[in-house]
């Protein structure tokens, strides 16, 4: 596992593995086995060309016919454990999005991160509490992936469909484009504020198997570690926040080697700076 994250931290492109998933989150001709696996990313269900299904719409599912989403639960316990929010940092389709999307030549707004809790209002409301009320999935009914990976599709391949669009769907579509626009000025603001996904992930940075390190005696309080963060952390204030998704961009941008990765048990990766890399 050691040398595993020490690649992943050093060695691989991070866009390559956030294409890679991508691809692997929407390849069609596997549905007939893989319909009903439960995705590690935020993907929906709905596009045309998804592999499996998305976590968030499983939860819901099951919360709408007031059963306990075991398996759903299970699973994103199972890599919390592990991986903490790391999976929003490698493998999530919409996240790959939003950091494709910042990287645009606009001017850019930066956001306080004091308004992360909201993401756990989605959660608890959108997904749990008025789904359980209404028995209607209204996280779906909202959300701006299925906007942009089902709705537009279905509507432009399916007539049927597209006479059927109401209020809801051009709702649906103005809350994508807000948010767009927001993904070209601030650092993933979906995957800060909002997504329940995320939020469910967040829940065991502080406690996973892997953990972000910093050697104060190292840090030079530089602010580079900001700089490249996706989430616009100085990741020596608190290294495991529920913010951090583990990318490892911190870690390569580090000039003095404070900052690592360790492994629960006692097993830490070495601490690496840039010149040891290169």
């Amino acid at each position: 596992m050691a040398r595993f994250l020490n690649y992943l931290a050093f060695k691989v492109r991070r866009w390559k593995i956030q294409l890679g998933s991508t691809i692997l989150h929407n390849i069609p001709f596997f549905q007939s086995t893989t319909k009903g696996v439960v995705m590690p990313g935020f993907n929906c269900y709905g596009c045309p060309l998804a592999t499996g299904a998305c976590p968030i719409g499983t939860i819901q599912h099951f919360v709408t016919i007031k059963e306990t989403p075991f398996y759903a639960l299970g699973v994103l316990g199972a890599i919390g454990a592990v991986f903490g929010r790391m999976p929003c940092g490698f493998i999530c389709p919409f996240g790959f999005l939003q950091d494709l999307l910042y990287k645009l030549k606009t001017p850019k707004i930066e956001v306080s991160n004091r308004f992360g809790w909201f993401k756990y209002v989605v959660l608890v409301v959108l997904v749990f509490v008025i789904p359980f009320i209404t028995l209607e999935p209204w996280f779906c009914k909202l959300c701006p992936i299925g906007a942009l990976e089902a709705g537009i599709p279905w509507v432009i391949i399916d007539s049927g469909i597209r006479s059927a669009v109401g209020l809801l769907y051009f709702i649906k579509i103005f809350i994508l484009l807000s948010f767009i626009a927001a993904m070209i000025t601030i650092k993933r603001p979906f995957c800060r504020f909002f997504c329940p996904l995320g939020a469910v992930y967040s829940l065991f940075n502080r406690v996973s198997m892997i953990q972000m390190e910093v050697d104060e005696s190292l840090c030079s309080y530089c602010d580079l570690c900001k700089d490249v963060c996706p989430m616009d952390l100085a990741i020596y204030e608190s290294p495991n926040t529920e913010q951090c998704i583990r990318c490892f961009e911190c870690v390569k941008a580090c000039p003095t080697g404070a900052i690592s990765v360790s492994i629960r048990q006692s097993v830490t990766l070495p601490i690496l700076n840039r010149k040891q890399v290169g």
